[in-house]
This record gives structure tokens, C-alpha cells and sequence, in this order.
């Protein structure tokens, strides 16, 4: 077969801890034809000075503007038949742009491929890293396969079908890959595999990330109240349900307290139930890191089920009452955005 370029473009805002780890392992690729893009996203550390002391070549934006909009300035900067766009805190298998090569010439209906990260965290070890790595790593791995979610940390895609799909929507700076992904994947396949591999400098303390996991629930209703259905590959029925059970638990707490102790039942079984509804994550967890871990695992996890449902909560709200973000994801459908 042949020999296609890949424009690795990796997209970059205060990732200086990361950056460097990330260029190695593209410079590590067993896959031969690879030209190598950073976009610094208007970055206030040294990231510009770390691509530049890889011998990387570099585009500073004169402001931040997301990553969607770093990705499709990378697009316009570069040559290859085959987009890669990496995360600057994701270190890549050696076999990753090889692997994602050889899917896109043997499977000419899929536009884009995108890689399931590693349970182990990159580089800050901490127990909230080790959750999310784990957590993550199990929601993606469960979904393999063709999949209506974007993966943008790892991700090819054939230069001719962003063309057609069009550009990241810039106005998006925390929900762009789902959105991409819906555009995606309603024309060609959008694939999902643990060929593409690698390690991700995962969120290490607990604070940020629910915040982060509340704003992007919030802001998937507009796209999912558009598209009536959820994102095939990530987000399952069951794994709602679970969020439900866990946000509910909450308030069932004052049940014994109100009525008596047998009514402790229903807070109990609550958090059962959302125990349940992912029950192949917990004995992962539990293999992979034992008893204690596990306990600890579970309690982060009920924080982060709570915190969705919050998030979907207000996002609904929002969506009942503001226009501007029932219309966010207008340009997704425009023909139902001129009715």
C-alpha cells in the first residue's frame, strides 16, 4: 500500500508539563511519513519554548480561542492526506499513526479513527488521575467499535472528509468534539479502537474535574434536545440511570430521619442501583487496583454521578429558558435552523 503524509497537529494551551513527553512520542512513530504541527492556543507557560526546543514547528495564536479553533488552523497549516490530531497531554503508542493508517487504507467508509487511552495515567499519578484514567478508559474500551462520538486526544481523519464534514465549530470551546462527532458520523463511520493507543496527563485533583464534567453535561443538551438521541459509544442508558439513582440518593438520605430507620432502604438502594448500572467499571477497579482503591473509586464516582445529573439539570433549565443556548448548535442543523 502506499505511503500517505500525516499532518500530526497537536493543539496546545498551558500543557508545558506534557508537551514534551507528547512531541517524543510522536517522534518515536514506527510510521515513517509524519509532518508534525503544534498550535499554541495563546498559552501563559512555556509551551511555545518546549515545542520549539523539539525542533517542532510552531503557530502562537494571538489569542485563546479553544481547541476547535487550534485544530482548524492546524488543518489550513499543513499537507497530508491524513489529519492526526493529538492531545498536548497524551503521549502516543509508538504504533498509533501506523495503526490508525492502516484502518483508513483497509476500510475506505471510515472517515476517522479514534484511540482508546490507557487505564494509567501520563504523568500526575495522583488517586483522582488514577480514577479518571481508570473510568476513562473503561467508558471508551466498552464502546469500541463504530461509534457518534468524536475522540479528538487520538484521531485521524481523511483530510477529504473534514473537507466535506467542514471545520470544528469555533464557537464551541468545551463540547466541539461532540458535536464533530454527530456531523461525522451521519455521513461516513466514526471508528473506535484500542489499536490506536496511548497515555493521557489525566485531571489530578477532584475539584476541577467535576467542574469540567458539570459544564460539558450542561452543554450537550442544546445538541442532544436537537438531535433526540445520545452519543452512541460513551454515554449509555444504563450509565444514566446510574446518574439518576446517585443524584436522587442524595435527597433520600433525610427519609429515615423524616420516617423512621426501615426508609434507610431507599437511600441504600439507590446507591446500589447506581453501583449496578455500571457494574463491569467497579470490578475493574477492583482487579486492577484492589479493595482499598475500589472504595475509594466508588465514592469519587458517586460525586461525579451527582455532578452530571446537576449538570444535565441546569442545562434543561437553560434550555427552557434562553434562546441563544437552544440555538448553540444551530449551525449542526441548518436546515432546521432556517425553518
Amino acid at each position: 500500500m502506499s505511503t500517505p503524509l500525516v499532518s500530526v497537529i497537536v493543539p496546545s494551551y498551558n500543557y508545558a508539563d506534557s508537551l514534551a513527553v507528547c512531541l517524543q512520542a510522536i517522534a518515536d512513530q514506527t510510521y515513517p511519513a509524519i509532518e508534525v504541527l503544534v498550535v499554541d492556543d495563546r498559552s501563559t507557560d512555556d509551551s511555545v519554548a518546549v515545542a520549539e526546543a523539539q525542533g517542532v514547528r510552531v503557530i502562537a495564536l494571538a489569542d485563546n480561542g479553544g481547541c476547535g479553533r487550534a485544530r482548524n488552523v492546524g488543518v489550513a497549516s499543513t499537507s497530508g492526506e491524513i489529519l492526526f490530531f493529538v492531545d498536548a497531554d497524551v503521549a502516543m503508542a509508538p504504533d498509533a499513526v501506523a495503526e490508525a493508517v492502516a484502518i483508513l487504507q483497509a476500510e475506505p467508509g471510515v472517515g476517522a479513527v479514534c484511540g482508546i487511552e490507557d487505564p494509567e495515567p501520563l504523568l500526575h499519578d495522583t488517586a483522582v488521575a488514577r480514577y479518571r484514567g481508570l473510568q476513562y478508559h473503561h467508558w471508551s474500551a466498552s464502546g469500541e467499535g463504530n461509534v457518534t462520538f468524536l475522540f479528538p486526544a487520538m484521531c485521524a481523519i481523511r483530510r477529504r472528509v473534514y473537507q466535506e464534514v467542514g471545520p470544528f465549530n469555533p464557537a464551541l470551546k468545551q463540547t466541539e468534539e461532540v458535536d464533530y462527532g454527530y456531523r461525522l458520523s451521519r455521513r461516513h463511520q466514526l471508528r473506535l479502537t484500542s489499536r490506536v493507543r496511548g497515555r493521557h496527563d489525566h485531571d489530578h485533583q477532584l475539584v476541577p474535574l467535576l467542574r469540567k464534567l458539570f459544564h460539558r453535561a450542561r452543554l450537550r443538551i442544546p445538541l442532544y434536545a436537537r438531535a433526540r438521541r445520545f452519543a452512541t459509544g460513551f454515554e449509555t442508558a444504563s450509565r444514566a440511570w446510574g446518574s439518576l439513582a446517585a443524584a436522587a440518593a442524595v435527597p433520600a438520605v433525610v427519609l429515615p430521619v423524616l420516617l423512621g430507620p426501615l426508609w434507610s432502604v431507599v437511600p441504600v438502594g439507590l446507591f446500589a442501583a447506581s453501583v449496578a448500572a455500571d457494574r463491569p467499571m467497579y470490578a475493574l477497579a477492583h482487579r486492577l487496583r484492589g479493595v482499598r482503591f475500589l472504595a475509594f473509586f466508588v465514592a469519587v464516582h458517586f460525586l461525579v454521578n451527582v455532578t452530571i445529573t446537576a449538570g444535565v439539570a441546569v442545562g434543561t433549565l437553560q434550555w427552557l429558558v434562553s434562546r441563544p443556548f437552544r440555538q448553540l448548535y444551530d449551525s449542526t442543523f441548518p436546515a432546521e435552523a432556517t425553518v
